[in-house]
């Protein structure tokens, strides 16, 4: 019985650092990521390069394909409790993750300037985005004429 629990445990904890590493891109570039390339294209063409969809789209690609082998191995060789441990750990992060994952979340936002910025052509603006100074990007895209901002509030 005590190593039932302990292997339960262990499904738990790999449930979580699942979630953790695969989940939270996946919902990182669905919720974070798509969104904010999105806007900067709706500000001004050439703002991001095309690469950043290219990158998001290989990055998501990269996590079903993990997670479905992770997925794979779980049922087919984990008995019934232990995938119930790891199904609970896995909606339990899920469920925490999913408020922080905004690009209205600071963390989330420099994670974005800081993944992102490589795809800035304008020296200026990724400079900005690399140090993800806020202040800095919202006056260097007034410098280049372009009204609006991809950039949300964030409470001081």
């Amino acid at each position: 019985m005590q190593m039932k629990i302990l292997w339960a445990a262990a499904a738990f904890f790999f449930g979580w650092f699942w979630a953790y590493l695969l989940l939270r891109q996946l919902l990182f570039n669905f919720v974070t990521a798509y969104p904010m390339i999105r806007r900067m294209n709706s500000l001004q063409e050439d703002l991001i390069a095309i690469g950043a969809k290219r990158y998001t789209a290989v990055s998501c690609i990269v996590c079903v394909i993990l997670s479905a082998i992770v997925l794979f191995l779980l049922i087919r060789f984990f008995a019934l409790y232990l995938q119930i441990s790891f199904a609970v750990a896995a909606v339990i992060a899920f469920v925490m993750l999913l408020s922080r994952v905004s690009p209205k979340n600071r963390p989330m936002f420099d994670a974005f300037c800081n993944a992102y910025c490589r795809f800035v052509p304008d020296d200026e603006l990724r400079t900005a985005m690399y140090n993800k100074k806020t202040g800095q990007i919202n006056s260097r895209l007034k410098a280049m004429g372009i009204t609006g901002t991809f950039i949300p509030e964030f409470k001081s």
